[in-house]
């Protein structure tokens, strides 16, 4: 891994690395922030999933994260979105929702995204492996139960999907304006039709909404949503989730929040909510 920048921050160290993916077949980049005098061994870590048209920088310049995540002691790990490069299938349109910065956090199996778009091995196999095996971060390992995951969007979505298909690595799980019903959007309907093909029962495996019915997950969702975001009826609709949720017994947090939009003015605003959030599901920790 190649360490592109370097930046210190609250006492912390704000930086980039790339490196070569096998699972994406092309490089990957990801932001790391170690807060001052942590354990990298057993510090928690959260993953955050940025989303559409997003890279790794969208969070660390503009969510104002690492302050509370210094308070904290808590590493946080920001990949990109999708793969990159010339190699890299986009779409014939260039359009920002398929595509080079679109990965949607499946694991594509139609052509030609297949050989390139495989998020979910990116997000809970190998990078997680990297963190732990070439930075240290024992946290990141399977089963210890000090990794949570979080994202807005398109990452919002990934990242509820991959808590209840990863539950061992996840342990908490919060998310600003997710997609969570991509099967019923225009979303997740473009992005899963190209990714997964034409069986729609297929796409329920990248469902919240349906694997909340099916996977027994045992973490407090908090989901924020504000009531000025222009996607909320055509893209989001969260009363979809909650209602799911209802059904399955599963314990979540909507905050429905008045005046907010789906920028990353909201996302700062209530970023610390969410450190605390999944400090407290990890350690412990209050905040």
């Amino acid at each position: 891994m190649q360490i592109l920048s370097d930046h210190k921050m609250f006492e912390g160290h704000q930086r980039i690395y790339l490196h070569e993916s096998e699972a994406c077949r092309t490089e990957m980049r990801f932001g790391l922030y170690v807060p001052p005098d942590v354990d990298a061994a057993t510090a928690p870590i959260l993953i955050w999933l940025s989303g559409l048209t997003c890279t790794e920088q969208n969070f660390i310049t503009k969510a104002g994260a690492q302050r509370k995540a210094a308070e904290l002691g808590m590493i946080l790990v920001a990949p990109d979105t999708s793969p990159r490069g010339d190699a890299v299938p986009d779409a014939p349109d260039a359009a920002y929702d398929l595509g080079l910065g679109a990965g949607f956090y499946v694991d594509a199996t139609q052509k030609p995204w297949d050989q390139h778009y495989r998020m979910e091995h990116y997000i809970a196999r190998e990078l997680p492996a990297l963190l732990a095996q070439e930075l240290g971060l024992g946290s990141a390992q399977e089963g210890s139960g000090k990794m949570g995951i979080a994202g807005h969007s398109m990452g919002g979505h990934g990242a509820l999907v991959l808590h209840f298909r990863h539950p061992d690595l996840f342990k908490t799980v919060s998310a600003f304006a997710p997609i969570v019903a991509p099967t019923m959007v225009p979303w997740g309907e473009k992005a899963f039709t190209a990714y997964l093909g034409a069986d729609r029962e297929k796409w329920r495996a990248y469902d919240a909404c349906a694997l909340v019915g099916t996977y027994k997950s045992t973490a407090h969702i908090l989901i924020d949503q504000g009531l000025a975001d222009d996607f909320l009826d055509s893209q989001l609709q969260p009363h979809l989730f909650e209602q799911a949720c209802a059904e399955a017994g599963q314990a979540l947090t909507l905050r429905r929040l008045d005046g907010y939009d789906h920028s990353y003015y909201f996302i700062a605003s209530f970023i610390d909510d969410h450190l605390i959030h999944n400090a407290r599901g990890l350690t412990g920790a209050t905040g």
